[in-house]
Parts: structure tokens; C-alpha cells; sequence
């Protein structure tokens, strides 16, 4: 069995300090180290939040992030290095670029990226100037040079790489005037993914980031799960998968060999008062990770 080695980033540079910083804490509380084969890999921890937007681009803590990035690269490294599985427990959505950061030293890696939001946004749409909302286009080499060439690495990811499932914000991301995404890039948001079914969904995004040399990595913002079940979020819409829906999405990912490591985002336990939510994530994780671990 592969070790599943949990890297604590309880950044949130990307959005703001209103408790997804304890995101790391309340899954671990919750259970996620009863996971077979789950160990502590250590934690990284970010720089002093800035609520100044940076005057040239506009972004929040853009050098902050870019710092911080490099430090999680290294720790995630670190674990592929020693034949682990890392699980990555943020903070928000910008610390896939430090995930990424890792894989693309190591050559060229896939996407497979489930959120409620498509996050592609450049930085003079994003109201709040909020990296979280960008990070997916910053991976794929649009925005500011200081976090889309991370050591002269940029891209971090192809467009023909990423496959997005289950988001719901077209109709958001087109009044504020989100750039498109392009078309190399495979995305199935909720209705076509309740079209075929989850599962199978899953296994087609799947199938395509396989043809990629160095395998693929999962990135899980909570808020790709519906609302009446996963309200514990900053940035909340209707609708949504279902708990079922996202073990399947996620067993189908992480039973695959060539999946590399799992980040999960954006849940704030400081809205989950009785900690319910927190004990139904980590048991929603626990599904797809012992899938990983029986494949390893």
C-alpha cells in the first residue's frame, strides 16, 4: 500500500482570512489520518495575509503567493520524491500553483479539476482582486508573469491537459466578464455531468488526462458539491453534486495509477458549527482515497 502523505497549506492569500485557514485542522480532527495508509507529512505555512491589492495587476499578495508557492512545490516534491501519494489540505484555491509548481518540474503532468466555479478569471474581472478566482487560469499561463511563469517554468499545466467537471457559474462568470475558456481545454459542468452520470464522467475526464506522460493531479474545491449538503463555503450557489455523486467522481480519479496527488479547498469549518459537515468530507474522502490506496 502507497503511503497517503498529508501536507498542511492553511493559505489563504488567495481569498481572505475568514476561517478556510482551518480547513487542515477540522479534516484532521474529523478523522482523515484513520484513512489507511494516511500519515503527517508536515505543514507549510504562509506569510502574513496583505489586504492591499497590488497597484500594477491589481491581485492580493501576489508575492506572497508566488513565495509561497515555491515553498509548497518543495514540500509536495519532497513526497513524490519519496514514492508517497500527497494529499494537500488548503486554504483556498491558489495553492494548486504550488502543486502544479512541483509536478512540472518533473515534467508534464494533467489536471483533473472539480469545482463549482471554472476560476479563470483574469484580474481586472475579478472584483476583489482574489487569486482563488484566477487559479486555473494561472496554471494554464494567463495573468500576471510573477505567478504564471513560477521560475520560468510557465505553463504549469497545457490546456489540452485539463479536464474541469461539475462547475455551475457560466451565467456569474459571464456577467462579470470571466475570459472564455479555450477550447483545447475539456469542461462538463454540472448538467452535462449529471447527463451521463458522475462515475462515468469521471472516467472519461480520466481517459483523457492518461494520454499525458507524467499522470495527472486532483484538485477538489468543496464548493463542486451541492449546497444543501456543503454550505460551509465563502462563495456559496445552488446546486451542486451530491455527496454519492463525488465519492464516484473521486474513486473513479484516484483508482487510477496514474493519478499523483489530491488537494482539497475552500470549506470553512467556521461555518460548520456542530462539525457534521466536516465528519460527512472527511468520510466523502475517506471513499475515494482508500480507492487510491488499494490501486497503490
Amino acid at each position: 500500500m502507497r503511503e497517503l502523505a498529508i501536507i498542511e497549506a492553511p493559505s489563504v492569500l488567495g481569498l481572505r482570512p475568514t476561517g478556510v485557514e482551518d480547513l487542515p485542522a477540522a479534516l484532521l480532527a474529523a478523522g482523515l489520518l484513520d484513512v489507511p495508509g494516511a500519515v503527517r507529512a508536515g505543514r507549510v505555512e504562509p506569510p502574513a495575509y496583505d489586504a492591499r491589492r497590488d497597484p500594477a495587476t491589481g491581485v492580493l499578495n501576489i508575492a506572497g503567493i508566488a513565495g509561497y508557492s515555491v515553498r509548497l512545490a518543495d514540500a509536495v516534491g519532497g513526497v513524490l520524491d519519496s514514492g508517497r501519494f500527497p494529499v494537500v489540505l488548503g486554504g483556498d484555491c491558489s495553492i494548486l500553483l504550488g502543486n502544479l509548481l512541483a509536478l512540472r518540474r518533473r515534467g508534464r503532468h494533467g489536471l483533473l479539476f472539480l469545482d463549482g466555479h471554472t476560476d479563470f478569471y483574469q484580474p481586472e474581472a475579478e472584483p476583489a482582486g482574489e487569486a482563488a478566482s484566477m487559479d486555473l487560469a494561472l496554471v494554464t499561463g494567463r495573468g500576471p508573469t510573477s505567478l504564471t511563469d513560477l521560475e520560468g517554468r510557465g505553463p504549469l499545466v497545457r490546456d489540452e491537459d485539463v479536464a474541469v467537471l461539475g462547475y455551475r457559474d457560466a451565467a456569474e462568470s459571464a456577467e462579470f466578464g470571466m475570459q472564455p475558456l479555450p477550447r483545447e481545454l475539456y469542461a462538463v459542468d454540472l448538467d452535462g455531468v449529471r447527463a451521463v452520470g458522475a462515475g462515468t464522467a469521471a472516467r472519461r475526464a480520466v481517459d483523457r488526462l492518461t494520454r499525458v506522460p507524467g499522470g495527472f493531479w486532483v484538485h477538489l474545491d468543496v464548493d463542486v458539491l451541492d449546497d444543501a449538503v456543503m454550505p460551509a463555503v465563502d462563495y456559496r450557489q445552488p446546486g451542486g453534486l451530491t455527496w454519492l455523486e463525488l465519492e464516484d467522481v473521486l474513486s473513479a480519479a484516484l483508482a487510477d495509477e496514474r493519478a499523483v496527488g489530491l488537494d482539497v479547498t475552500i470549506f470553512n469549518p467556521r461555518l460548520d458549527l456542530d462539525g457534521g459537515i466536516a465528519a460527512d468530507l472527511v468520510e466523502c474522502l475517506r471513499h475515494g482515497l482508500s480507492a487510491r490506496a488499494a490501486a497503490g
